[in-house]
């Protein structure tokens, strides 16, 4: 079973971004992605994917109904295996501080930096196989 990471973000064109700058990895097998909207969708994705193989969620913080540092502590308390990577358009002090307290691995700010991001899940897939 292939790796899974759940990418959770309220604009509906992160998916497409995400898919275009990991084609290769998806094409080749080496993991899968899951999107979730909201973070209600979001936690019915973590408990389903309660036997899958969870290796990272990637939530924005701002999105309306419940926010991304809202969704952290759930997410966690669901799967407290899983690091939690934040992220966010405004990477001010408190903004990190509230993010890292409340459990989350890293903050990572837009535009995403798809190199460190890469080298974050190649991390997390190294140590999940």
């Amino acid at each position: 079973m292939s790796p899974l990471i759940l990418v959770v973000d309220d604009e509906s064109d992160v998916e497409m971004l995400f898919r275009q700058q990991f084609r290769r990895d998806l094409r080749a097998g080496r993991f899968t992605m899951d999107f979730a909207q909201s973070a209600d969708s979001a936690l019915r994705r973590i408990s389903g994917a309660a036997g899958a193989s969870l290796v990272l969620i990637l939530s924005d913080i701002n999105m309306p109904g419940m926010s991304g540092l809202e969704l952290l502590p759930k997410a966690k308390a669901a799967r407290p295996d899983v690091p939690v990577i934040v992220i966010t358009a405004y990477g001010d002090a408190e903004t990190k501080r509230n993010a890292l307290e409340g459990g989350a691995e890293t903050l990572l700010t837009k535009p995403i930096d798809f190199v460190l991001l890469r080298n974050e899940i190649d991390g997390r897939i190294a140590r999940a196989a």
